[in-house]
């Protein structure tokens, strides 16, 4: 049984790959901070008994600003992979505490890579990187695309995937990192402007919310379904080399077209309920975001099924699900279409789950 370590597990990305790894068999291990409260509701549906025998899930806690949390976690778990998705990643949060995210998002990946390298475990290791890197580079980026980040969570995730490469060439370490572009889901945070729009959508239809507020309507980006790029990291570390890749559908869509897509999906005009908001607006921001992502469709076989505007439907279908309503319905079709039984692929998952996995917090 091949053993996981996941930085953000309790996030989006993080609770999709745990579900994944469990599906192939794994014992997961995910890092979680210590607080008053539990954040924990992504994993919710994979949560047993801890005393259920034959348990292959373990959350640990720890701080990606402690580095010898770190080193004694990755110590004990001893694992064959780790997959480093956690980090401050909200872009406009990032102007507002640069310095936070400078030591958690660029300086956490260095702590773990020293971890590894001190423990001396041959794991094969995965840095989350970001198209947010790429910044004003002109589109479409691919591996090969000199980075331009325009916000402080751009530069930091340019000084882990540095960091990455560096750890792989003067250490002999297999560390990858995997440039991914925009990916969402129904558990994308509420504060992302995806979710924060088929959220408004759903709550407007419910009479609980009367306007949505915006920022730049003009921004493109390259939108795709998270659970599939989640399988990309995967295939990622299956190679025989560490290399880089970069995960992306290759269409571009502004945000203006995510709101119009999204409310005429349930008949509205979204224009009768969006404004634009200055608190929103970066300080500096990237305009054009599109993946060249055919050297993963080449030596991973990954490209992606759902596109945006199944990618849309989906969201809104589950945000209207969440407040009561009768979703539309198209979005978890089209689920149902492309996964077969794992429709809303989390609840199939652990279905299959709950009989032999379990959680513990050590």
């Amino acid at each position: 049984m091949k053993r996981a370590l996941i930085t953000g597990i309790t996030g989006q990305d993080g609770s999709y790959l745990a579900e994944l790894l469990l599906s192939k068999g794994y014992e997961v291990h995910g890092i979680i901070r210590r607080a008053s409260t539990f954040n924990t509701q992504r994993l919710d549906h994979i949560y047993v008994d801890p005393h259920t025998p034959n348990a292959r899930v373990f959350l640990h806690y720890g701080d990606l600003v402690a580095a010898g949390e770190l080193s004694h976690l990755i110590y004990s778990v001893q694992p064959d992979e780790v997959y480093h998705l956690g980090a401050q990643s909200h872009v406009m949060v990032s102007f507002d505490s640069p310095e936070y995210t400078g030591q958690t998002t660029g300086l956490g990946t260095t702590r773990i890579l020293d971890a590894i390298r001190r423990s001396g475990i041959k794991a094969h290791f995965y840095q989350a990187s970001s198209s947010e890197m790429f910044g004003a580079a002109p589109p479409p980026q691919n591996e090969e695309t000199r980075f331009h980040p325009r916000s402080p969570y751009g530069a930091a995730k340019v000084y882990g995937y540095w960091m990455a490469v560096n750890y792989r060439e003067a250490y002999g370490l297999y560390a990858c990192n995997g440039i991914l572009f925009n990916h969402e889901s129904p558990r994308r945070g509420e504060t992302f402007v995806t979710r924060k729009i088929t959220r408004a959508v759903a709550h407007i239809l419910a009479g609980r919310q009367e306007r949505l507020y915006l920022g730049n309507l003009k921004a493109s980006r390259d939108w795709g379904y998270a659970p599939e790029y989640v399988e990309g990291m995967w295939r990622i570390l299956q190679q025989d080399s560490a290399e880089d890749f970069v995960l992306g559908t290759g269409e571009c869509h502004t945000i203006e077209e995510f709101a119009a897509e999204a409310f005429g999906y349930v008949g509205l005009d979204w224009q009768d309920f969006a404004e634009t908001d200055q608190r929103y607006i970066r300080p500096a921001e990237v305009d054009i975001l599109t993946a060249d992502a055919s050297k993963a469709r080449t030596k991973l076989g990954w490209e992606t099924k759902i596109k945006f505007r199944e990618l849309v439907r989906i969201m809104v279908d589950a945000d209207m699900e969440s407040v009561g309503l009768k979703p539309t319905g198209e979005g978890f079709r089209i689920l149902e279409e492309q996964f077969g039984t794992w429709h809303r692929w989390s609840n199939s998952v652990s279905a299959n789950l709950q009989a032999e996995a379990g959680s513990a917090i050590r």
